[in-house]
């Protein structure tokens, strides 16, 4: 992994299996995994606070003391290792409202550099949206309305003016 990976959604992933997984015998697993996962999913989503951080690490520390079983105590762990090494970037998804990886893409903003583009038009050309304007040589504009995230455009760009 390399800093284009979100960690939040990284987090979210692994609690994502945890969940599918567990037997459901334990309520520490079976229900405080869950509720770890709508944490996870609402900071992704752009919804998250302050508060919310704080409740993620005291509920996955209560689930990995509490679960009977192997699962349960060690599907925390990845929520505690990007909390702890990796705080910054939930502050950021709570605090700013924004993803520096542009993997949560309820805070995703592509947005177009206009000192690098030259107009070329692929961007636009490769949008399956039309969510990018401008004619000819001008500078082109991203309506993030219509925008999906889907990030062709920053695949099709030549000059990375895209990001």
């Amino acid at each position: 992994m390399d800093d284009t990976k979100c960690m939040v959604s990284l987090a979210k992933f692994y609690l994502q299996f945890t969940v599918s997984e567990s037997c459901g015998k334990c309520t520490p697993c079976r229900i405080g995994t869950k509720r770890m996962l709508e944490i996870l999913e609402k900071i992704c989503d752009g919804k998250g606070e302050e508060k919310d951080l704080e409740k993620l690490e005291k509920l996955a520390e209560n689930i990995k003391a509490a679960s009977v079983c192997g699962l349960g105590q060690s599907a925390p762990n990845p929520v505690l290792s990007t909390l702890k090494y990796f705080r910054d970037e939930y502050e950021e998804h709570v605090i700013d409202k924004r993803c520096r990886t542009q993997e949560c893409k309820a805070m995703a903003k592509i947005t177009i550099d206009p000192e690098k583009c030259k107009g070329c038009g692929l961007c636009q050309k490769n949008c399956p949206v039309s969510a990018i304007k401008g004619e000819g040589r001008d500078v082109r504009e991203i309506d993030q309305s219509k925008c999906i995230k889907c990030g062709t455009c920053l695949a099709k760009c030549p000059f990375k003016a895209i990001f």
